[in-house]
This record gives C-alpha cells, structure tokens and sequence, in this order.
C-alpha cells in the first residue's frame, strides 16, 4: 500500500514535500518512483531511486528542483520540489516495482496528490 501526501496550493518559486508511506512491504528491493498527470496530458515519470539509495533518476524538468530520498526507518518516500511553477501543477503518484530497473513497469500505485501552482 502506497499512501502520498503533502499535496497543496502553492505559489510560483515556492517549494514543497511530498511523502509516501509505504506499508513496509517495499523495502529491500524495490524502486520506488515519482510520476505526476497534469489536466489533459499523458502521466510523466519524475523521479525515482532504488530502495538502497544507489540509484536515482530524474526527468530533465526535475534536474535541479527536485530531489527524491527515503527514511528507511519509517519506510517512507519523499519529493522534495524548489522553484515550483505553474507548469508543475498535477496529481503526483507515488509508485513501486520490484528490482532495480527505475525505468520498468511499476506495479503499485497510490492515489496520488494534488499539487497545484498558481500566484
């Protein structure tokens, strides 16, 4: 189970953290990702790591501004996003797959977050 939070209304140059918990069952393993669906588009991979940190990957837009990690302790993922703007505005999902390929099928999914950018 893949819970997001910390979605809101923010404004433009404002920055923002999203957590995920997780049920504890993506630990060791598993790559956890960021994906967000803006009003009308496709959904968009964010960002992702494997669950021990060696890993990460970013899309271009996110190179920069946001930064992915995760407290092991509380079996929780983050995104920490800077410099927002109205283009980030979306639902953000939070996902997981086994193994360590960050650009495979993810496989759980939470419900996502509303993130909405606008002065």
């Amino acid at each position: 189970q893949l819970v997001e939070s910390g979605g809101a209304l923010v404004q433009p140059g404002d920055s923002l953290r999203l957590s995920c918990a997780t049920s504890g069952r993506f630990l060791s393993g598993y790559s956890m990702g960021w994906f967000r669906q803006a009003p009308g588009k496709s959904r968009e991979f964010v960002a992702a790591m494997t669950w021990s940190g060696r890993n990460q990957n970013y899309a271009d837009f996110a190179k920069g501004r946001f930064t992915i990690s995760r407290d092991i302790t509380k079996s929780a993922v983050y995104l920490q996003m800077a410099r927002l703007r109205p283009e980030d505005t979306a639902i953000y999902y939070c996902a997981a797959r086994f193994g360590d390929d960050l650009f495979g099928e993810y496989d759980y999914w939470g419900q996502g977050t509303q993130v909405t950018v606008s002065s």
